[in-house]
């Protein structure tokens, strides 16, 4: 379905609420009214028509109102379906065997990141959030390789996830997210080189199979999230699309963890 059907939709919806919410305004504004629409002879349609416009003159701000009472709404409704949807997908976002793991494996919050080792809003964020991670002590933090900027990107994440058969995965990662430059296959071969791992044998690991199915799944689990850009972070059963602070993330770990939620 097209996000302009889904856009004509909801426009369709706003305007049934909103002239809903006016003809019932109009018939409590008409009721407090008795001389309006008793002596005249006019059909129930045009006396309503006639009220409103009396009532959008006197009272225009209605209108206002019942615009942000449909947007509030709907976003309750579109928070409630998102929780219900993490919660269903708990295991896919924070336990995939394919997705390596940071921070305290037994962290009371964990945080899942969708990202790209293209994209310049993950990289820039990478150094601080990875030293808050760090200094909490507490968090579990799940790396969802998410390549969405290309080849170079798509290479980034294989050689990445294959350097888990060294033992590199996380001095490799933030090797890669340190680099200056946008990656092709000739730079992460050279930061993989520098970073220490056996690029010979990095190459032959890249060749399992097992990792197009790893970023397989995490692509579906993207899309099913509705996640089309990155950086993305899901903290227990919260979805922030996005580059946020830093200090808004810790905002919300302390949040949760004063309301004991679980991870889902």
């Amino acid at each position: 379905m097209s996000h302009l059907f889904l856009r004509r939709i909801a426009f369709t919806a706003l305007l049934v609420f909103i002239f809903g919410a006016i003809f019932f305004a109009a018939q409590a504004y008409r009721a407090d009214q008795p001389g309006i629409g008793t002596a005249q002879h006019e059909t129930n349609e045009e006396s309503v028509r006639r009220i409103v416009r009396e009532l959008l003159r006197e009272k225009p701000e209605i209108v206002g109102e019942a615009l942000r009472a449909l947007m509030a709404r709907e976003q309750l409704a579109e928070t409630e379906k998102q929780q219900m949807n993490l919660k269903a997908r708990a295991a896919e976002i924070f336990d995939d065997p394919g997705s390596p793991v940071s921070g305290n494996p037994e962290g009371n919050v964990t945080i899942a990141e969708f990202y790209d080792y293209n994209c310049p809003y993950c990289k820039k964020s990478h150094a601080d959030l990875m030293a808050m991670i760090s200094e909490d002590g507490n968090i579990r933090f799940v790396h969802k390789e998410y390549p969405i900027l290309g080849p170079g990107s798509l290479f980034a994440a294989k050689a990445a996830l294959a350097a888990r058969k060294q033992e590199k995965y996380e001095v490799f990662q933030s090797a890669l997210m340190d680099y200056p430059g946008k990656l092709d296959d000739w730079s992460v071969m050279d930061v993989a080189a520098d970073a220490g791992l056996n690029v010979s044998q990095l190459e032959k690991d890249m060749e399992d199979p097992l990792l197009d199915a790893d970023l397989a799944r995490i692509r579906a689990l993207a899309k099913s999230l509705g996640i089309d850009g990155t950086p993305a972070y899901i903290i227990n059963d919260r979805l922030i699309p996005g580059a946020v602070p830093i200090k808004s993330i810790q905002e919300i770990v302390a949040e949760l963890r004063n309301g004991n939620d679980d991870k889902g």
